[in-house]
């Protein structure tokens, strides 16, 4: 499943944005990229519980994801930690 295009292009701005950081103030970059890493994570959980609670199973989000049964299962099961 392709990003729509608002997130993808946001995407694209803050990773010039980090590496800019990063390449001027190392441990800002850092500490923004900790962050940021915390942030996709909660939204991710987010993102799967949502697909749990309308009864997803693995498979479906599998093949949107372009990954394996066991990887989409994995991201589904971590949402419960929510």
């Amino acid at each position: 499943m392709p990003l729509l295009e608002w997130p993808a292009a946001l995407l694209v701005e803050m990773a010039g944005q980090l590496t800019a950081t990063a390449g001027d103030a190392p441990l800002a970059g850092l500490r923004a990229a900790g962050v940021l890493e915390r942030v996709a994570a909660r939204v991710g959980r987010e993102a799967a519980g949502a697909l749990c609670d309308e009864g997803m199973s693995a498979e479906p989000v599998a093949t949107a994801l372009g990954t394996t049964c066991s990887k989409a299962l994995v991201l589904l099961l971590t949402s419960h930690d929510r």
